[in-house]
């Protein structure tokens, strides 16, 4: 059984002086622009670092790791590797690039890929593993670690053609609502409970504005992967339209893109995103929403602008500095609801970790980010928030925040149905390229739905 403690000694180590910010994002990991906290000096955790010996001697060895996360977010990341450093004096060598997606396989073809790589999509695994025959599969420790600890959607999520690769890692929870709780206390508003409260919210606060503050703000640019939380919208609808059954059958392609079923939750979102009476508070018309940031495209709320944004757990952290985010703080969320209080659709993403090579170092260090141990390490190295694992074995109380306690009770609950980001799970062709931009013309130049998911069905590989 793994141990771990809290406090004492025994071959420890402590976590001080850490930073953190978002979690990866999802779909779109390498263009994290997030605003990083102010730090701090986490509390010590230990392990049992007698885990590792069937490895052998592995002092002095290296392990190189790839990754989309960046500074800031790399600190606490870095920092939750220090427990299993010092306890087997292995060094991880950290390498983070916002083109580590495009970079990795240009590398895995000309033989030079890295020992490990913190994969921010499901599709991209799909690729290393069908295309380039690349990633080794999971030793049978990593694989241990993920049938106590993830749940069997997750661990499918990192299997390719019935073979285990990648445990999962983090964890996003994305369907959220972002409000302001203030501005709901004053104006009399519930939470709402079902979609059809949100609707009538929506229509609510349209009426009882006069044109003034739109009820919901979004923005969907975001560089080169601009369009992406525009997804998000989607694959949240058809997940509470059509079900978790037809969204399976969706991202595999078993029906068209272009079906009827996808064309009522496009329809859904269009009740919402696309009427000018609704969006686009604080910065402007409907098309606004293809030229706002996404990283700022929440903050009209903080001016009362704007009542309502659609956004993951990770928005959390891009928030101004000084915002503060809680049940009775400037901004907090909700759960987007479903159709009925009987269901819990959650769409939710995550990254994975993929090996290259099989040196012992590198499977122990495979064996310590698939176990509870770095689940609670990475909490207690993340002091300002913005971070969950749907890892069984973490510790909620060692989560920094009200707000991240509540992400990670949502995936922990037994009656939450979770599905992963479409796109992430769609070829790249589709999840990364024509949805993204479908989506982004939808909203630039007021697109047709049907124009626009023919034109991504036209795409599918």
């Amino acid at each position: 059984m793994r141990i771990q403690k809290f406090g004492g000694r025994r071959r420890a180590i402590a976590l001080a002086g850490v930073a953190s910010t978002a979690l990866v994002l999802g779909a779109c990991a390498d263009t994290n622009d997030g605003s990083g906290g102010d730090g701090g000096n986490a509390e010590a955790f230990e392990i049992d670092c007698s885990a590792y010996d069937e490895f052998g001697d592995l002092d002095g060895t290296t392990v190189n790791l790839y990754t989309t996360i960046v500074e800031p977010e790399s600190e606490s990341q870095q920092a939750s590797y220090k427990p299993f450093e010092d306890c087997t004096g292995v060094t991880v060598a950290y390498e983070g690039s916002r083109e580590m997606e495009a970079q990795l396989p240009v590398r895995v073809q000309a033989g030079n890929p890295p020992d490990i790589a913190i994969l921010p999509q499901p599709g991209l695994l799909n690729t290393l593993v069908t295309e380039y025959d690349a990633v080794l599969p999971a030793p049978s420790q990593v694989e241990a670690n993920v049938d106590e600890f993830w749940s069997e959607d997750w661990k499918a999520y990192g299997t390719v053609d019935g073979t285990f690769y990648a445990a999962p890692l983090g964890s996003n929870v994305k369907s959220f609502v972002w409000y302001s709780p203030s501005m709901f206390a004053d104006a009399g508003y519930e939470i709402p409970q079902t979609w059809d409260d949100l609707l009538a919210l929506t229509a609510t606060i349209a009426e009882g504005n006069e044109g003034a503050a739109r009820p919901w703000c979004a923005g969907v640019e975001s560089g080169d992967a601009t369009g992406w939380p525009a997804t998000d919208w989607i694959e949240d609808a058809v997940l509470r339209s059509a079900g978790p059954d037809v969204y399976d059958q969706w991202y595999t392609h078993e029906i068209p893109f272009n079906d009827p079923q996808i064309i009522d939750a496009f329809d859904m979102v269009d009740e919402i995103l696309r009427n000018p009476d609704y969006v686009n508070g604080g910065l402007g018309g409907v098309d606004s929403i293809a030229t706002a940031s996404w990283t700022d495209a929440g903050y009209p709320i903080l001016t009362g602008d704007c009542w309502m944004h659609r956004a993951a757990n990770f928005y959390a952290t891009q928030w101004p500095e000084g915002t503060e985010v809680g049940p009775d703080g400037d901004v907090y969320a909700f759960y987007l609801p479903a159709l009925s209080t009987d269901e819990k659709p959650t769409l939710v993403a995550g990254e994975f970790i993929a090996a290259f090579t099989d040196r012992p170092e590198v499977q122990a260090f495979q064996t310590y980010l698939s176990s509870s141990d770095w689940a609670n390490a990475k909490a207690v190295a993340t002091p300002n928030g913005g971070w969950v694992s749907a890892n069984n074995g973490l510790d909620l109380d060692n989560l920094a925040s009200d707000f991240d306690k509540l992400s990670g009770e949502i995936l922990a609950d037994p009656a939450t149905i979770a599905r992963f980001d479409g796109s992430d799970l769609m070829p790249a062709a589709v999840g990364t390229d024509s949805f993204w931009s479908g989506m982004t013309e939808w909203f630039a130049s007021g697109e047709s739905t049907q124009k626009v998911v023919d034109g991504i069905e036209k795409s599918w590989p």
